[in-house]
């Protein structure tokens, strides 16, 4: 008797291993890599905001019935961590794509182990035009505005301004480099008669602010374009306003009007300066007014731009995912290109030219009120007003 109890028992055991695998088959997967512990003031929104989205996609039935689970690795902002974190979560944990990346440097590395091991990556934040255009491949997406989006659209306030001499300054890595070198270009294509006087290239996250400040005021330009964020700016901002750099000077900006870089700036936030970001406090629209109620219903706080990146990174990647029925990297594609899906900004669409979606920005100015910055003046710039023609898209990147 006591056999046959073991043996039932052991049967049931059995069957219960098989019903639990079974429905773990029932999940499906999605690899997502960023560099956590390296930039938190961006990636820890940026996670926020993407355990958002998995809730809600799982509470409204999953994908097409199945679970919606997220493997999520830190790259420790290092382009060989990251693709060894790739190969784990592709090898080790069967997920149906990857997604993420920060550094545009990480982003490239990531695109090109998609590309050789022929696996779906959506990039979620590396802004470089290279993801896309000079290295893009067919298994690679991005869903934010690229450096050629983001120019564009400050070339379009810049180029009004009065100023003649203009200095850089930028970190001295792929995305500081890629944005330098397309807002020249297109700024000097509005304005022939604009003179380039002075370039600093300070390493990334290691700025020594007080040489970078002393050397552009020596140049003496009218106008500073600049490119540092995180805690480089912070220091670049402080030594600038110490030392009167910014004083009689207009300055644009990239991503400084994004709650993660312009928050820690406080008091002394530098007034008028045209920048990208995210003024969450003053955007009324539907679409964002139910994605603002639910990330404060969850979190008690406010998004920053990283919460709206993660949130959309994950909600793209499941209705891509929904509309393939399958984890064939070949379906995902095509389900992906030319599909358009709605966002806390609108709808946005994935173009099946170069892969890039059409997710825009704001541009605004800085200013002070009570005591810290904020955005104002802002409006909406949308993601497909502010590419290049299908003919040049097709000069810039390679066929697949």
């Amino acid at each position: 008797m006591r056999a046959r109890n073991t043996f039932v028992g052991a049967a049931f055991a059995l069957l219960a291993g098989g019903m639990a695998h079974s429905a773990m088959a029932q999940d499906i997967k999605i690899g997502e890599i960023n560099s956590y512990s390296l930039l938190p003031a961006f990636t820890d929104p940026y996670r926020k905001g993407w355990q958002l989205a998995v809730e809600e996609v799982n509470a409204a039935g999953g994908i097409n019935g199945k679970k919606l689970v997220v493997i999520s690795k830190d790259d420790g902002g290092k382009p060989a961590d990251a693709q060894t974190a790739a190969n784990e979560l592709v090898s080790s944990e069967g997920v149906a794509m990857l997604a993420g990346t920060f550094l545009s440097n990480i982003g490239l590395a990531v695109s090109d182990f998609a590309n050789q091991k022929k696996v779906f990556f959506l990039a979620a934040e590396p802004l470089t035009d290279a993801v896309t255009w000079s290295k893009g491949n067919k298994y690679t997406f991005r869903l934010r505005p690229s450096n050629y989006m983001q120019a564009a659209m400050l070339v379009e306030a810049a180029a009004k301004l009065p100023a003649k001499r203009w200095a850089t300054i930028a970190p001295n890595y792929e995305y500081g480099q890629s944005a330098v070198a397309v807002f020249k270009k297109l700024m000097s294509e509005k304005r022939p008669d604009i003179q380039w006087v002075d370039e600093q290239w300070p390493p990334q996250g290691k700025i020594d602010a007080g040489p970078v400040v002393q050397a552009v005021a020596a140049a003496n330009p009218e106008a500073i374009l600049n490119v540092t964020f995180g805690a480089d700016l912070v220091k670049l901002v402080r030594e600038g306003n110490t030392r009167g750099l910014f004083k009689g000077r207009e300055v644009v900006s990239f991503l400084t009007g994004e709650p993660e870089y312009l928050d820690p700036l406080k008091d002394e936030t530098p007034e008028g300066w045209i920048v990208t970001g995210y003024p969450w406090y003053s955007i009324k629209t539907p679409e964002h007014d139910a994605f603002l109620k639910a990330y404060q219903a969850k979190y008690n706080d406010y998004p920053r731009l990283g919460s709206i990146v993660g949130y959309q990174t994950i909600k793209s990647a499941a209705a891509i995912l929904a509309k393939a029925g399958s984890s064939d990297p070949e379906k995902l594609i095509a389900a992906a290109e030319g599909l358009s899906v709605p966002s806390p900004f609108g709808e946005i669409t994935f173009r099946k030219i170069d892969h890039q979606s059409t997710l825009g920005a704001f541009v605004g100015k800085t200013a002070l009120k009570d005591g810290k910055g904020v955005m104002v003046d802002s409006s909406y710039k949308k993601g497909a007003d502010y590419l290049p023609s299908d003919a040049e898209v097709g000069k810039l990147r390679p066929k697949d």
